[in-house]
């Protein structure tokens, strides 16, 4: 199968479709052998060893993981002169203490991280299989990866790692994500990532009843950061994503942690209220009886590649064309990363999903094998030249 031009490759997508639907089974199957393995951030090595065994038995070529923990595959071209990255991040939210167990249904399947982001950790491992089966050889080389140490902390430090030390140019790259279906992605916000963490003495005088907690001084530095005003245009806001402190009723609480996130589509704006933070957790830190730090884990700077750039064009063409509605919107993915590194690329989701990042986090199955599609044609669509700007 091979597209000459834009139209022909686009007449050819519902073919791609049921080949997908037919290779239903494989699909699965790798989805709950990769899914139920846990993979916290800095965790992910028996799920990239699982991966990297799949891509072994497909023939891959290098198939391996690097010093960084990334798991690799390059599928050769015809010419194997470029190179095309398809990338999906290996690791979730969820800890090893958590059941892994996937539960499959009819038009549904639930389990913790199946849809951020096993689903397209799966969907990686059966694309050569796909490809195959479709007939399909493209011209450039396809360097699959499953990157490690991309959530949190992790910074999209595997990513990262291979982009700094790779020596093959890379023509275009596509950042995959379970979820979801219509998202097209192709600029990055700035963000600056952080933990404000407020700890009290051990040997603190509790008698003094009402005095001083750590929760309460993570209250009052939430309190002040929700003061802070930021412009509807252009679009920032600040995210207070998660406040841990405490174990029962009666138990003291010497500790509290606050994990917050700036995003802005300025740069200014996120320096600024980045510095408007440093400020409250000075000035509160500064009272007695309470240690306040902050702990910057991440940032991003605003970049992108255009609304009118031939990948995103062709893409929203594509995703049209199998009845999916576009989503326009900037990403926090690996996309942030290839484009630091002068390649174009997008992001892309797979199906539709609900319970995000809760322990049963659903994927629809049905709409998975358009978005499998979707995956496919923009593949093609680079390796034909159709996304090269002038």
């Amino acid at each position: 199968m091979e597209a000459k031009n834009l139209k022909e490759l686009l007449s050819q997508l519902p073919a791609i479709r049921d080949a997908a639907m037919g290779l239903s089974d494989m699909i699965l199957a790798n989805l709950v052998m990769l899914g139920e393995i846990p993979a916290p951030t800095f965790g992910e090595e028996a799920r990239i060893g699982l991966l990297q065994q799949r891509f072994s038995e497909c023939g891959l070529q290098n198939s391996s993981s690097d010093e960084a923990g990334n798991g690799l595959g390059i599928l050769p071209g015809t010419e194997e002169e470029e190179n095309i990255l398809v990338v999906a991040h290996a690791d979730t939210l969820f800890p090893e203490t958590v059941d892994h167990n996937i539960t499959l249904h009819a038009n549904r399947a639930i389990g913790p991280g199946i849809a951020d982001n096993s689903l397209a950790l799966a969907v990686l491992a059966s694309l050569p299989t796909l490809l195959e089966h479709l007939d399909i050889r493209l011209r450039s080389n396809l360097i699959l990866m499953g990157a490690s140490r991309s959530l949190g902390r992790g910074n999209l430090e595997g990513l990262r790692f291979f982009l700094s030390n790779n020596k093959l140019p890379i023509r275009a790259g596509v950042c995959v994500e379970g979820v979801h279906l219509g998202r097209l992605s192709f600029s990055s916000v700035g963000m600056v990532r952080g933990e404000i963490t407020c700890t009290v003495p051990k040997e603190y005088d509790w008698s003094r009843f009402g005095d001083t907690s750590a929760i309460l001084t993570i209250n009052e530095v939430i309190n002040k950061i929700a003061k802070i005003r930021l412009p509807k245009k252009p679009r920032s806001n600040i995210l207070l994503g998660s406040l841990m402190s405490g174990i029962s009723f009666d138990t003291p609480i010497n500790q509290a942690v606050l994990r917050f996130e700036i995003r802005s589509e300025a740069r200014d704006i996120v320096r600024d209220a980045t510095r408007q933070i440093e400020d409250i957790v000075a000035e509160i830190s500064a009272l007695p009886d309470a240690d306040v730090k902050l702990d910057i884990i991440a940032r991003r700077r605003p970049i992108g590649i255009g609304f009118t750039h031939p990948l995103p064009r062709v893409g929203r063409r594509i995703q049209k064309k199998l009845g999916i509605a576009p989503k326009v919107g900037p990403s926090m993915s690996e996309l942030s990363a290839l484009i630091n590194h002068k390649i174009p690329a997008i992001t892309i989701g797979l199906t539709s999903g609900e319970q995000l990042h809760e322990e049963d986090e659903t994927i629809f199955i049905e709409p998975l094998y358009i978005g499998i599609a979707q995956l496919v044609g923009i593949l093609l669509a680079i390796d034909g030249g159709l996304c090269d700007e002038d």
